[in-house]
């Protein structure tokens, strides 16, 4: 099971932004180095990293709840000078069991 755009509980038009104004900016970004940065107000990006993520550190099919959870921890527990996607989810595992939601 992936996780799609109309489970994500911040997909209300105010947090995330769907629409690449960026030259640079991909909106249909399928992939990501594990130095570069994750802009955790860009829909796509955050919807592909939840996914990655999931399917990376995690041997065993994933609910809507966890998926969910990895997504709060983006926003609101990972520390805001974390920034690459390998830091983000490093920090993520690390903490997972730290967090409640």
């Amino acid at each position: 099971m992936s996780f799609k755009q109309s489970e994500m509980l911040y997909d209300d038009g105010k947090h995330y932004k769907w629409v690449a104004k960026a030259d640079h900016d991909n909106p249909y970004y399928t992939g990501g180095k594990d130095r570069t940065e994750l802009n955790r107000t860009e829909g796509y990006e955050v919807l592909y990293f939840i996914n990655h993520i999931g399917g990376k550190h995690w041997n065993v099919v994933l609910g809507t709840t966890t998926y969910q959870k990895i997504e709060k921890m983006i926003r609101y527990s990972v520390p805001s000078p974390i920034r690459s996607h390998k830091g983000i989810a490093d920090w993520i595992v690390s903490n997972w069991n730290n967090v409640n939601y």
